[in-house]
C-alpha cells in the first residue's frame, strides 16, 4: 500500500493505492466524518453488477443510498445528473452527508460533480475501479458533456480521499486496460523521459501485466499528475500540459459518439497526431514510427478512423476549452518531459489531419 499526497490551493488529501485498501474506508470516514449522516453511492450498470456487494457492507452504518447510471459515458448527460441529484434529495441527504463514487472516469466525473452541485458541495470521496480513473479521480476536475463538446459543463470540485483498490482492476476487459493505460503512456511524455523508457523496454502485452508492473506504473502516474496539479489546481498554467493528445483525441471521441470510441483510445490516436507536429515544429527529436510500432503492439488503433471528416475534427478541435477567440491551442513536446502550448493556424491543422 502507498499513501500518495496530493497538495492543491484549495485542499489536500491522499490517494490510498494498495489490494484491498478499500477495507480502510469505514475507518476513514468516521475519523474525518464523525458526524456524517448518509452516504450516496454513484455507480454504473457494470460497475454495480460487479462490484456493489464488496462496497455496500463496508459503508453499513450510514445506510447507504445507491444511484446506478448508464454506463460509460452515457453516464455524463444533462439526463443523469438531474435524476442522481433526485436520488440524493429523495434521500433526504444534507450537507452532512457525502458522495462516494464507485467506478470509473465517467462515474467519477458525473459524482464529483452532483457532489460539487448538491446544497452548493458536500464532500466526495472517489473509489476508482478502471485504469482510466488513476487519472481522471485525482486533481478535482468534474463535469458532463454536452452535444457540442466533452467536459463543457463542469466545476473543479476536489474528493476528500480516493482509495484505489487495486483488486478492482483483475476484472476489466481488455479494451479498458488499453484505455486507460494511454494516460500512463501520456504521463511519462509530458514529464518523466526514464518512466517512458522503462514502460517502452518492460510494458509489451496488456493482457498480462504483472501486479508489480501495475502498480509502478499507477502510482507513477499519480505522482506526475500531482506535480501539475499541485502548481496549477485550476489549469490557467502549466496542468493544460495533461491535455497532451485531447484536443484531437475529444474531437475524435465527440464524432463518434460518446461511449463509441473508449476516451484512451482515442487520446492515443491524439498523441501520435501531437508527437508528428512536435517534430514538425517544436523540434522534438523523437522516432515516431517506433512508437507507433509499440503501441500497435499494445492493440491501439494508430490512425484517424476513416469515415470521420478532417473539416468535422476541426470544428470539434475549436470548440475545445484551450482554444480562445476560435483559436486552436495544442500541447506539444520540445522533448519527452518538456511540454509547450502552442497556437496552430486552421490550414496547416487541416493539412495536418488529412496527411496522418
Amino acid at each position: 500500500m502507498e499513501a500518495i499526497h496530493i497538495q492543491t490551493s484549495s485542499k489536500s488529501y491522499n490517494v490510498f493505492v494498495g489490494e484491498g485498501i478499500l477495507n480502510e474506508i469505514r475507518t476513514f470516514l468516521n475519523n474525518h466524518f464523525p458526524n456524517l449522516t448518509r452516504v450516496l453511492i454513484i455507480t454504473d450498470e457494470t460497475v454495480g453488477s460487479i462490484h456493489l456487494d464488496k462496497v455496500v457492507p463496508l459503508l453499513s452504518q450510514w445506510n447507504p443510498a445507491i444511484f446506478t447510471a448508464p454506463s460509460g459515458e452515457k453516464a455524463k448527460t444533462f439526463e443523469v445528473y438531474y435524476e442522481a441529484l433526485s436520488v440524493a434529495l429523495e434521500n433526504r441527504l444534507d450537507r452532512k452527508s457525502a458522495i462516494i463514487a464507485l467506478g470509473g472516469g465517467a462515474v467519477g466525473d458525473l459524482s464529483g460533480f452532483v457532489a460539487a452541485s448538491f446544497m452548493r458541495g458536500i464532500p466526495f470521496i472517489q473509489v476508482p475501479t478502471t485504469i482510466l480513473a488513476h487519472d481522471s479521480a485525482v486533481g478535482g476536475k468534474v463535469a458532463i458533456n454536452h452535444p457540442l463538446g466533452k467536459n463543457m459543463i463542469g466545476a473543479f470540485h476536489q474528493p476528500e480521499a480516493v482509495f484505489y483498490d487495486l483488486n478492482f482492476l483483475h476484472t476489466l476487459p481488455e479494451q479498458e486496460i488499453r484505455s486507460g493505460f494511454a494516460e500512463v503512456i501520456k504521463h511519462a511524455l509530458i514529464y518523466d523521459s526514464t518512466f517512458y523508457h522503462w514502460l517502452k523496454s518492460d510494458i509489451h502485452d496488456l493482457k498480462s501485466l504483472t501486479s508489480d508492473q501495475l502498480f509502478e506504473s499507477l502510482t507513477k502516474g499519480i505522482k506526475i499528475k500531482n506535480e501539475f496539479v499541485s502548481k496549477d489546481e485550476k489549469e490557467t498554467g502549466v496542468r493544460a500540459y495533461l491535455n497532451f493528445g485531447h484536443t484531437l483525441g475529444h474531437a475524435i471521441e465527440s464524432e463518434m459518439g460518446y461511449g463509441n470510441f473508449t476516451h484512451g483510445e482515442a487520446v492515443m490516436i491524439g498523441m501520435i497526431f501531437a508527437l508528428k507536429l512536435s517534430k514538425e515544429i517544436a523540434g522534438l527529436t523523437f522516432n515516431t514510427d517506433e512508437f507507433v510500432t509499440w503501441v500497435k503492439g499494445l492493440g491501439y488503433q494508430t490512425e484517424i478512423p476513416p469515415h470521420l471528416s478532417p473539416e468535422r475534427l476541426l470544428s470539434k478541435m475549436k470548440q475545445d476549452k484551450k482554444s480562445a477567440a476560435g483559436a486552436v491551442k495544442f500541447v506539444l513536446l520540445e522533448q519527452i518531459g518538456i511540454p509547450k502550448l502552442q497556437e496552430l493556424s486552421d490550414d496547416f491543422l487541416l493539412d495536418q489531419l488529412k496527411n496522418l
